[in-house]
């Protein structure tokens, strides 16, 4: 029973697994020769998965107004401010990534290490004339010699370059006054669909008087670039060779 239930599962297991690539094949062949489908517009609060940001807040303060005046502080201009400040407003975000990093390691390392043991005067005549063979000495009964060698050396030459803009909504007003924001945009080249995705914590300070905000000042910052598609296809593995690597200890 025991070697029974390992073999059970396992049977089960790759029967799953045949279903699910089964599914997915049967839903790419039905996509031979269409391009991929753009994905619906719709609220981010009901994608799965969402879930509210929370984060420490300060004691919420009561606004203070001027009596007698149509200012009202925290305005950049006389009249109303037209950067997103609620729930539902749009802002564009100024996505700049440039990323360089260079990494040279290089270790090594060697050890030796030599033991002899033996034994002299009348302890070693003994063992001489009863136990060893002729033409044995006693004061060299054992000898090790141990040497290691390890050399490792390991490089990274990595650059990352984006540059483009993206509007995002604001999904959520912290107490503080915060907002929550999130992106999504899709365009669709030929029978390739590239995807890019914001989503972060931005302060109404930092968004421009042109109702824009750089990517640097993103807290949380959440941005996602790439693609599906008969390119991304053909440069992904197959899943065969997914599994392979996973299982294969060499």
């Amino acid at each position: 029973m025991s070697r029974t239930r390992p073999l059970t599962r396992l049977s089960l297991c790759v029967l799953t697994a045949t279903m699910l690539t089964a599914c997915g094949t049967a839903d790419k062949l039905s996509q031979v020769g269409k391009a991929p489908a753009l994905n619906a517009i719709q609220d981010p609060t009901t994608t799965p998965g969402y879930r509210p940001v929370q984060m420490p807040m300060p004691e919420p303060q009561q606004a203070h107004y001027s009596p007698n005046s149509l200012w009202r502080s925290g305005n950049r201009a006389f009249f109303e401010d037209q950067r997103a400040n609620q729930v539902g407003d749009i802002l564009t975000v100024l996505v700049t990534i440039a990323d360089k990093a260079e990494i040279d390691n290089k270790t090594e390392r060697k050890r030796e290490d030599t033991s002899n043991t033996g034994a002299g005067g009348v302890l070693g005549s003994q063992i001489e004339q009863w136990v060893l063979p002729d033409a044995a000495s006693a004061s060299a009964l054992a000898s090790i010699n141990s040497s290691t060698d390890f050399s490792g050396e390991g490089s990274v030459d990595r650059e990352e370059k984006l540059q483009t803009t993206v509007a995002a909504v604001v999904t959520q007003v912290l107490p503080n006054g915060n907002m929550v924001i999130e992106g999504r945009q899709e365009v669709r080249v030929n029978f390739e669909v590239r995807e890019l995705i914001v989503a972060g914590i931005v302060r109404p300070e930092d968004i421009a008087s042109n109702n824009t905000i750089a990517s640097e000042k993103i807290a949380e910052a959440r941005i996602g670039y790439g693609g599906r598609g008969q390119i991304t296809d053909v440069q992904q593995p197959r899943y065969g060779s997914q599994v392979m690597d996973i299982l294969l200890p060499f």
